[in-house]
């Protein structure tokens, strides 16, 4: 079969990812950019120099406040492996705790748009944090493909409709396995659920109690880590 250049063209254009988008490309270099300058400044300002100390002895609120202007973000190779994921499953239902500036978000949106569409559910505890994403969210031409929630995520998260495809699990560590367990009655068969920073040293063991429920086959899932960014621990619901 010979293909014309104007036909070649447009084959190419069809399977461009949203991904790859003009917008969501330039608010996903902008926000790396921003991380990059901002967060060892940022992480100092929170009395954590160079390294992350988990302030464990004080409350959520009170944490997410103190590290506000915090991105950590999944990172650039994780972001894609999120994309990859969400479309190698088909995903239309999304779960994630821990928005922060929506860098993570806007990766998995863009998968859900390129399968068709549904819907990314996300929750964020620090309000100014939440607002942020929601402009990075406009910008890049997926907000109506997100569902953004300000508050606790063990209340926010309790409402979740249908069948969910895949969680992201990237927030306070310690509350993760109370967030999995609250999501799991909604868990699909097959369901994906991966871990963000499993290989951060946190300055105690808070990834202890979800790694050892995941690890445990009574418990219905079959996880990896991935040494993508600080580790990515990727579990599929059986």
């Amino acid at each position: 079969m010979h293909w014309s250049a104007s036909q070649f063209e447009h084959t190419v254009k069809s399977v461009n990812s949203t991904l790859s988008s003009p917008a969501v490309s330039a608010v996903l270099q902008r926000l790396s950019l921003a991380e990059s300058g901002n967060d060892a400044e940022a992480f100092a300002v929170a009395g954590t120099a160079t390294s992350v100390s988990y302030p464990i002895d004080i409350g959520a609120a009170e944490r997410a406040e103190l590290f506000k202007n915090v991105y950590m973000s999944v990172s650039s190779d994780g972001g894609r492996l999120l994309y990859l994921l969400a479309r190698a499953i088909g995903a239309r239902t999304v779960v994630e705790y821990g928005t922060s500036f929506g860098v993570s978000t806007i990766h998995l949106a863009s998968a859900v748009r390129d399968n068709g569409g549904g819907l990314v559910i996300g929750t964020e505890l620090q309000a100014d944090k939440a607002a942020a994403a929601q402009r990075n969210f406009v910008e890049s031409g997926v907000d109506d493909l997100i569902d953004l929630r300000v508050g606790d995520a063990l209340t926010t998260l309790r409402d979740v409709p249908g069948a969910i495809d895949l969680v992201l699990l990237d927030g306070w560590p310690e509350l993760a396995l109370p967030v999995l367990r609250l999501l799991e009655p909604r868990l699909r068969p097959g369901a994906l659920v991966l871990v963000d920073d499993v290989d951060l040293d946190f300055g105690s063991d808070v990834h202890g109690p979800l790694a050892s429920y995941l690890a445990d086959s009574a418990n219905g899932y079959l996880s990896m880590t991935l040494p993508i960014g600080d580790g990515i621990e990727a579990c599929v619901r059986l």
